[in-house]
């Protein structure tokens, strides 16, 4: 079990002794410097406590997983957002063999105030962005009580340290093909004396800005795609405005030359994209048949 924390005082004791009335004690807390009494707590809980080497969610993940060496892990967030009855239901799939990586959907069941009309607004845009670049139509692709496979830990390729590591971790499963199940879990109301460490706007613009870099290599055509479109609809714009121009009897020679550019590299971001999502194509479907040759040997 993996709790990440950051000033979690308020919380972190009482989560820990109801993930052990559940009959988890194997519990590592990674603390990221805090500056309250988290640390003392969790030992005092009798966890295994890590102190974070550097800042930030995804850092402590990625840290927590060097080190971690369980066949199943199962990670939460230290607020007490999360039911600790709830981890059978995330664990269930990856004991019986029905997944490599195991994501809460907090949406199944959620506490009336645990998201605020923003939150819920941006999650179902990112939700949605993610199914459009991936290709995996997922209800909660930002929750935090997860599990994952020891093949699954040791193989992802993960560099965000911040809250973008959610969708990273998501991103890193669908590119290696990982077998993914969404379980419904209930999702509570922050305490009041836990702040939370999220800013909506700036964070959910970097996870939306991480979704779209990364699918660079997994869905070039969504990738280029967009820039293609961007380019061919200023040069649409800028089209019309040469042509209104001409019929009134005034040429515009740099803009039509202008013009002319933005659609000759909208056109040439489409082509590269197309391109390159067969390249991309071709990889997966060989990538595909290496690991089947090597399940069956």
């Amino acid at each position: 079990m993996l709790l990440p924390t950051l000033n979690e005082e308020a919380t972190i004791g009482k989560l820990i002794q109801e993930f052990k009335e559940e009959g988890f004690n194997n519990i590592v807390v990674i603390d990221g410097n805090s500056t309250d009494r988290t640390r003392e707590i969790a030992l005092s809980e009798g966890s295994e406590v890590i102190l974070q080497e550097g800042k930030g969610k995804g850092q402590a993940l990625q840290q927590a997983f060097l080190i971690i060496d369980n066949e199943y892990i199962i990670m939460a967030d230290g607020d007490g957002t999360y039911l600790p009855s709830d981890i059978h239901n995330i664990l269930s799939p990856l004991v019986e063999d029905e997944a490599d990586h195991v994501i809460g959907n907090r949406f199944a069941d959620y506490e009336k105030g645990a998201f605020t009309k923003l939150n819920l607004i941006g999650n179902r845009l990112i939700n949605w962005l993610f199914g459009l670049a991936y290709g995996e139509w997922l209800s909660d692709i930002l929750s935090g009580y997860r599990g994952f496979t020891k093949e699954a830990i040791k193989s992802f390729d993960l560099n965000k340290t911040g809250f973008e590591i959610e969708s990273e971790i998501t991103i890193e499963s669908v590119k290696k093909d990982f077998r993914i199940v969404e379980v419904p879990i209930t999702y509570l109301s922050r305490d009041s004396s836990a702040a939370t460490k999220l800013n909506p706007l700036r964070d959910g613009f970097k996870i939306g800005a991480t979704i779209y870099k990364l699918a660079k290599v997994h869905n070039p055509m969504f990738y280029f795609g967009i820039i293609g479109s961007i380019f061919l609809f200023c040069g649409v714009i800028a089209g019309f405005f040469v042509i209104t121009e001409w019929l009134r009897g005034v040429t515009r020679e740099l803009m039509t030359i202008l013009t002319a550019i933005l659609i000759l590299s909208g056109f040439q971001f489409l082509i590269f994209g197309f391109i390159s999502d067969l390249i991309v194509s071709l990889h997966k479907d060989t990538v595909r048949s290496v690991r089947k040759m090597i399940k069956e040997k």
